[in-house]
């Protein structure tokens, strides 16, 4: 992908933005949906495809076979080990969506441009404070 990106002239910054992307999307479509094709005959894959208008708008997409629930950004605990994945496309894409075909197959879709990226994102994450120097101070 990132060399297909960057031989269509795509910026730096879209083609690392897409790539990540790219790498949610599919980890998700791997956790969370059913492979496409008949899986009983060893045909159960994702399918991923990227494309450039010719206004230089930049798609990346990946299509699995549904999943028992809709793909929407959730919000993890501090703690947690999953569940950002959404909230992270959002702040690098200027949209996304998903897309149903009538055979179940479902398609997670993103638009990727230059400068949409959110660089707030970071201060949107809800982290409490930490005060570490009350708690080294009951040791001394």
């Amino acid at each position: 992908m990132r060399e297909q990106l960057r031989d269509r002239g795509v910026s730096d910054a879209v083609v690392d933005d897409a790539v990540l992307i790219l790498s949610e999307l599919l980890s998700n479509a791997c956790r969370h949906g059913r492979p496409l094709g008949r899986a009983e005959i060893g045909d159960g894959d994702v399918r991923a495809a990227w494309q450039v208008d010719p206004a230089g708008r930049l798609t990346v997409e990946v299509t699995d076979g549904g999943g028992p629930t809709r793909p929407v950004p959730a919000t993890p605990s501090v703690t947690a080990r999953g569940g950002r994945g959404l909230n992270i496309i959002t702040s690098l894409a200027q949209d996304w969506g998903v897309r149903d075909s009538a055979s179940g197959e479902v398609t997670v879709w993103v638009l990727v441009t230059e400068g949409h990226r959110r660089e707030d994102f970071a201060t949107r994450v809800n982290v409490p404070e930490l005060d570490f120097n009350d708690t080294f101070d009951d040791l001394g």
